[in-house]
């Protein structure tokens, strides 16, 4: 059995004194018995949410890396630099970084390879645009991105790599999508990757929902058979819903 992921993307949200408080609050509140809890603060939180998080089992992930070791890349943060403050998961490919910093499927796949060279864990985020759903090419949408920046990977490379299905539709707008389609989506990708690495692979990788989930509509998201949790937003930032959340993902 699938074990279910609940992971937090803060994006750009939190100082430091505001991440320490929400640290502490999940600290307190989140028994992660049963269900992998990760938390993805700003890099400017990292070092402090991996040192509060030490003798936790809440794991911390970056939001972003680039694909090289090093260079002349301002602004940018490396794989090396996350594994140095012993930060070992990252998230690749969210909309708003396709939407806002040009990220392309290309791309995508020099960091999504970067991450299998250096042993960091990937989530993975795919999904279609409301108008891209409205025509029909979301199946299409969908299996372009995870081809052409993940199956050029070796197939060891699938035991660290996590899907997270976001359609940019409902990211923050209130909307969801319904624990049907999001149930479609989810076993089309899973089809998908057993096609290309084989049916045992494809049933080992998690795949997760992500795009305003809350409390009231986890539980019903989460018992879809192919739904291994979700990638959280604006939820994550208050304790008492990501910890309503978690306990969803464990009934």
């Amino acid at each position: 059995m699938r074990t279910k992921i609940v992971a937090g993307n803060w994006k750009m949200n939190k100082t430091l004194p505001e991440a320490v408080s929400l640290i502490n609050d999940l600290k307190a509140q989140i028994n992660p018995s049963g269900v992998e809890v990760i938390i993805a603060p700003p890099f400017t939180n990292l070092p402090k949410a991996v040192e509060l998080l030490k003798n936790s089992d809440i794991q911390v992930a970056a939001q972003n890396m680039h694909y090289a070791d090093n260079g002349a890349y301002t602004g940018e943060i490396s794989a090396d630099m996350l594994l140095s403050i012993d930060v070992k998961t990252v998230i690749l490919g969210h909309s708003e970084r396709r939407a806002y910093f040009n990220e392309t499927n290309e791309s995508l796949k020099e960091k999504a390879q970067q991450a299998y060279r250096k042993n960091i864990k990937n989530i993975f985020c795919v999904g279609e645009q409301l108008d891209e759903r409205k025509t029909g090419s979301h199946f299409k949408v969908v299996e372009n991105q995870i081809k052409e920046a993940l199956f050029e990977l070796p197939i060891e490379a699938f035991k660290n790599i996590i899907i997270a299905y976001e359609p940019v539709w409902a990211i923050g707008t209130g909307e969801t999508a319904s624990p049907e389609q999001a149930q479609e989506m989810h076993r089309f990708i899973r089809d998908l990757i057993a096609k290309k690495y084989g049916r045992d692979i494809a049933e080992h990788v998690r795949i997760l929902y992500g795009g305003s989930v809350k409390p009231g509509n986890a539980k019903e998201i989460f018992a879809q058979p192919d739904i291994d949790g979700g990638l959280i937003g604006g939820a994550s930032l208050k304790a008492a819903d990501f910890k309503a959340i978690v306990e969803a993902a464990k009934s």
